[in-house]
């Protein structure tokens, strides 16, 4: 079962495809996101890898954490799923007018 990793302090210039290559060394990488901001487009400086078993994500955290990666070193843990928030039903903004 592929277990998701969060990678943050990540350069802004970081592209999946170099999170994909950096953490390949160490299993097979399921998936690769950068995530980025809506309204700029720009990297928020975190994403998130999925390594297709739990002792390739052990050992690339192990790795990884705290490794500088394109002059940033990286915060490497396992993700932790956060629940969502509900948004308020209604018109949107100015609903309440």
């Amino acid at each position: 079962m592929a277990k998701k990793l969060y990678v943050g302090n990540l350069s802004y210039n970081t592209t999946e495809d170099g999170l994909r290559n950096l953490f390949g060394s160490y299993g097979t990488v399921a998936s690769a996101k950068i995530i980025f901001d809506r309204e700029t487009g720009n990297s928020k400086g975190f994403g998130f890898i999925e390594m297709s078993t739990d002792e390739e994500a052990a050992k690339a955290i192990a790795e990884t954490n705290g490794h500088e990666f394109e002059g940033r070193q990286l915060r490497v843990n396992e993700a932790m799923d956060k629940p969502r928030r509900d948004r308020p039903s209604g018109g949107g903004y100015g609903s309440n007018w």
